[in-house]
């Protein structure tokens, strides 16, 4: 990225590791972030939400813009799907593609570009990394949105993906000295915790373990 080019920058977060450390490395690559997070009505979000909160006040970065929440509910779609009804939730022993979200990233990258248009803001940044295995998290999708946000709204918009080569490890160096324990990543919360037992908790613990380095993060089990 070439910062001379670009100042300001919307960051889809999600209260989890990645894309919480994208959020500070931006900010202290000298860009002006202003942190998006987006209300679909899932069983996680509550806590999501707490932990992310706590998170951009512990790292208070000048340039990190306060947290602008945005509603787009898709529980009339994914009515009894496990990610709203919190039941049958992929758990440590499943595979990735088990949390796959149906049009996920279509439905944050529609919102927050019609956002970012109104608010005069033309670059995007998501978190995904190297090992996503999803058909939404490929070249060919990012530059069919940029395209399509052109041709619905006359204006160009850039999506950057920064940590697209990077694994899950080099992340968590990366945000090494961060509050990185108040990051979320648990898809079945228990009593504001991580459960300790999901497909995303272990995927977590997992970072760490291989690293060796301490995990300070509560989990209920």
């Amino acid at each position: 990225m070439d910062n001379s080019a670009v100042t300001d920058v919307a960051v889809l977060v999600s209260g989890g590791l990645d894309s919480s450390v994208l959020a500070v490395h931006l900010s202290d690559s000298n860009y002006h972030v202003y942190p998006i997070y987006i209300q679909h009505g899932l069983y996680w979000e509550a806590t999501e939400r707490d932990h992310l909160t706590r998170f951009l006040c512990a790292v208070a970065r000048p340039n990190i813009a306060e947290l602008k929440i945005l509603e787009l509910p898709v529980t009339d779609m994914y009515e009894s799907h496990w990610s709203v009804s919190g039941n049958n939730v992929p758990d440590e022993n499943t595979q990735d593609d088990a949390v796959f979200l149906p049009g996920r990233n279509l439905l944050l990258l529609a919102k927050a570009s019609v956002w970012c248009s109104l608010t005069g803001i033309r670059t995007i940044a998501l978190a995904p990394l190297s090992g996503n295995p999803f058909a939404d998290n490929s070249n060919a999708f990012y530059r069919a949105i940029e395209q399509s946000i052109q041709i619905s709204s006359g204006q160009n918009m850039d999506i950057i993906r920064p940590f697209s080569n990077m694994s899950k490890d080099q992340v968590l160096q990366l945000g090494g000295k961060l509050p990185l324990h108040l990051t979320f990543s648990c898809i079945r919360p228990h009593k504001g915790l991580h459960c300790g037992r999901c497909n995303k908790c272990a995927e977590r613990k997992l970072a760490y373990h291989r690293l060796g380095i301490e995990d300070a993060t509560p989990y209920a089990t």
